[in-house]
């Protein structure tokens, strides 16, 4: 007989940014290594359709999965903890699910019903949540996280279904609620009066929790787990601690430690045999623990925070440490560097990349950088517009044309090396409306790219309306910037590389996207060595 699937909830209280996401990719990770079948999904209470056309200061990186879905940051987390492939059913917004119900209400699927939140909104929430429909194989767990704060007026539908999906899966449905447990300092005193309101809210919604996790940068005593357990009608050992860490890597080891995965179990009433898989984890943490060098890479880009360019800094972390080195990672505004300062800016950089993103604020820094870099023979890598940028540095300082320039900066220019995408021509709406998800790329033999990825065609990930224009291929190629990476297909160019320099490649794709813990990015491996060495 089947086993059938069981469904973890992932919600959070107090405050935000409490790190639902790595508690809920690190849960994935445990049950992995006992050998479940597992995905995660994360629903966000905002009424865009999907994170693509959010600033990132709104809201960080848009991570996009395979099958071309923009969505939220912390998928690149569930990705990289687990190796999973998300698609477009692991990411839902209150948007898509309002769309969905009123465009069926247009077409009178309804048949002239009054719509409600109640049990029409919350109804399709409870389909998504089940993944009904999406046509994938069994799976033992659906991890599904819910963004924002208990309370928000926003997540109240995710909570009703919540609620109402606990009543009818019975034991195969667990809570697992993070809150915060702050440090007073002028009392000297941790507080859980925090928790036990976040709690009450949690159980005025008809949710009681299984199990808590307690966010806290201090260590809290048994004497303290157990106050916590009696005031919220939790187990025990169902009351874990998720202390800051040196790394986020560490989380789902201290999760282990502290029984976690074992409570889940127990609650779902599924077997607890033996210990988890960790071996290759606990070999990645060892080689965390004993890099001994130190390599600075600079970020030349026009978002100052770490969020916006969260899969980059994550994938020169693991390859900087699969190289024996602590990468340091330092911002380098765009929008300041100027031709005077631009020695001063990058001075002490092993490598620059140079970053992804749209418009022409601080896109002239960036060229300053790639020229720079070019002619100091600085390790370089331009993902995305960064590696725009470095054609168009390129076309100016070798070809000539001091004009050159991107259709998307510059609509007059009269050397555009970087053109509009032919299909993007007539688009007119923005949201989901890019190049984007994986398509092949075919390698020349015998570059860089080619001898970093060690196979002569690899799928990559895209975001992007604009494309390196192939009228100035041949002359970029006699004059030293290669065309080594071409889509089989549309003959698009996918990377360029300079390959009498140490290490100067771009790629219009996103290899962030596919980097994880356990399989860093060939690209990042690369640069990184080349980086140190």
């Amino acid at each position: 007989m089947e086993r059938q699937t069981n469904y973890i909830f992932i919600t959070g209280g107090v405050v935000s940014s409490l790190g639902k996401g790595i508690i809920s990719a690190s849960i994935g990770n445990l049950l992995q290594a006992r050998g479940y079948k597992v995905t995660i999904q994360k629903f966000d209470p905002y009424i865009n359709i999907d994170p693509g056309t959010l600033n990132p200061y709104e809201h960080g990186e848009c991570y996009v999965t395979m099958d071309g879905m923009e969505t939220d940051l912390d998928l690149g987390h569930y990705e990289r903890f687990t190796g999973i492939h998300t698609t477009r059913n692991n990411s839902v917004t209150t948007g898509r699910i309002y769309k969905t119900v009123i465009d069926r209400e247009r077409r009178g699927d309804y048949l002239g019903k009054t719509i409600q939140v109640v049990p029409h909104i919350t109804d399709e929430i409870k389909h998504r949540m089940l993944r009904e429909d999406t046509g994938e194989e069994h799976l033992d767990f659906v991890i599904t996280e819910v963004g924002g704060t208990i309370g928000d007026i926003e997540s109240a539908p995710f909570m009703e279904a919540i609620r109402q999906l606990r009543w009818q899966l019975g034991r195969r449905a667990v809570n697992v609620h993070l809150t915060y447990v702050p440090y007073l300092k002028a009392a000297e005193e941790m507080k859980t009066k925090p928790t036990q309101h976040s709690v009450k809210e949690l159980q005025s919604m008809g949710v009681q929790p299984d199990i808590l996790v307690l966010r806290t940068e201090r260590h809290l005593d048994d004497a303290m787990r157990m106050k916590v357990a009696s005031f919220c009608n939790v187990d025990l050992d169902c009351v874990i601690l998720s202390e800051d860490m040196p790394s986020i890597y560490e989380v789902p080891v201290s999760m282990l430690h502290q029984g976690l995965d074992t409570a889940i179990l127990r609650k779902t009433g599924m077997p607890v045999d033996g210990a988890p898989a960790m071996q290759s984890w606990q070999d990645f943490l060892d080689k965390l623990h004993s890099a001994t060098r130190e390599v600075c890479i600079g970020l030349v880009g026009k978002y100052d925070l770490q969020d916006a360019y969260k899969s980059i800094r994550e994938s020169l972390t693991l390859a900087g440490i699969y190289n024996d080195a602590k990468v340091q990672l330092r911002f380098i505004n765009s929008e300041q560097i100027t031709r005077e300062n631009v020695s001063d800016r990058l001075a002490g950089m092993d490598g620059i990349v140079i970053c992804p993103g749209f418009g022409q604020r601080g896109t002239e820094g960036k060229i300053l950088a790639a020229e720079y870099t070019r002619t100091h023979d600085i390790p370089t890598f331009g993902i995305c517009l960064g590696m725009q940028m470095m054609v168009i540095e390129f076309a100016r300082d070798v070809l000539g044309y001091e004009d050159a320039n991107s259709r998307e900066m510059d609509e007059q220019t009269p050397h555009n090396v970087i053109d509009l995408m032919e299909e993007q021509k007539t688009v007119t709406q923005k949201g989901g409306t890019m190049r984007l998800g994986a398509y092949p790329c075919e390698l020349r033999s015998g570059s860089r790219a080619a001898e970093a990825y060690g196979e002569s065609c690899v799928i990559e990930r895209h975001r992007h309306r604009y494309e390196f224009n192939n009228v100035y291929k041949e002359e970029f190629e006699q004059k030293g910037m290669q065309c080594v990476g071409v889509n089989p297909q549309a003959s698009l160019v996918e990377i360029v590389e300079v390959s009498s320099h140490r290490w100067y490649i771009g790629t219009q794709f996103h290899p962030e996207y596919v980097s994880t813990v356990l399989h860093p990015h060939p690209l990042f491996m690369s640069f990184c060595k080349a980086c140190i060495h």
